[in-house]
């Protein structure tokens, strides 16, 4: 019976998410991804969003009204704004060269990096790949506490984005020491967002992937795609030819000794065409949320080979 109670919840989840669609995603009837959605995040709490990146048009959602009102720390899927931060502030370039510490403790929180050791001193790109704690928590010291603040709200991390009416809005803090500056730029500290400010974000990130892959900001489009390919996001890359970007992030809470775990990220990773968040309430890690994202990147490659073979035979034609 247990088991039975069990299905029947996770069935009234999906046939909720179905019942929701037109609202959502501005169609008449159930698209592959809102199935694929509904599907991975069935028995879970937290929400998952999937937008457009041209058009900002939400394409599949679940618990949509979590994602516009739950206001929570990112933890490490912040760290692509960081790097923005350094390298728009002239900190770091795609050749400044850290070795990993491995033991990173502040502030009283323990904070161990746990991506495989290298040998190899990390730059940006395989820092942001590794999510190394050590690595940002160094470099995040080259700015002021104005200059990361100012640039983490000037990436929507305190402001509504638009895509649900009855939206909460984060805060981005100014820190007033080293210990609180480094934590901040992990995504510890400081820092509070809803899952739809993160998409938003990381649809402007794909956005500027789109228009300019190979300029000064390369070294985010790189770790991103090394994340997934290598690093600690490569539980969302799906059984499939299209390679996808994004990143991980375990986030410590203000409620108690639990985490939250995050995905964000966007596909096809060479040229973005959609972007997705993750949001796992009291999710063990980020790979949790990772394993989900892969099932949605996985319905959406499916339905983009299709449509890119049908292009194909129609010009054929």
């Amino acid at each position: 019976m247990p088991r039975l109670n069990l299905a029947n919840r996770c069935f009234a989840a999906i046939v909720l998410c179905f019942a929701a669609l037109p609202a959502v995603a501005g169609g008449s009837g159930i698209s592959t991804l809102q199935t694929a959605v509904a599907h991975a995040m069935a028995g879970r709490r937290g929400a998952a969003v999937v937008v457009d990146v041209q058009s900002g048009r939400v394409l599949a959602a679940y618990h949509l009204d979590v994602a516009a009102r739950r206001v929570v720390h990112p933890g490490s899927s912040i760290k692509p704004f960081t790097l923005l931060a350094l390298l728009q502030a002239g900190k770091v370039d795609a050749h400044t060269a850290l070795m990993c510490k491995r033991t990173v403790s502040i502030g009283g929180h323990k904070l161990d990096c746990t991506h495989p050791a290298t040998p190899e001193p990390l730059v940006p790109a395989s820092a942001l790949a590794y999510s190394c704690n050590s690595y940002f928590t160094n470099v995040a010291m080259r700015l002021t506490p104005a200059q990361l603040r100012d640039s983490f709200v000037r990436s929507g991390f305190s402001s509504r984005t638009g895509l649900s009416p009855h939206e909460a809005a984060g805060n981005v803090a100014l820190s007033h020491s080293l210990e609180e500056l480094q934590l901040q730029a992990i995504g510890e500290w400081g820092i509070s967002v809803t899952p739809l400010e993160l998409l938003h974000g990381y649809r402007d990130l794909a956005a500027l992937a789109n228009s300019d892959p190979n300029g000064d900001l390369s070294p985010i489009f790189e770790g991103l795609q090394q994340s997934v390919t290598y690093g600690m996001g490569r539980m969302a890359q799906p059984d499939a030819p299209m390679k996808v970007a994004g990143k991980t992030g375990t986030a410590l809470t203000d409620e108690g000794p639990w985490t939250h775990a995050w995905f964000a990220g966007y596909a096809p990773a060479e040229k973005p065409e959609i972007v997705l968040v993750v949001f796992l309430e009291k999710g063990h890690g980020g790979t949790d949320a990772a394993s989900v994202a892969r099932e949605i990147f996985a319905a959406f490659a499916v339905d983009h080979d299709a449509g890119v073979a049908e292009s194909a035979k129609g010009a054929r034609k």
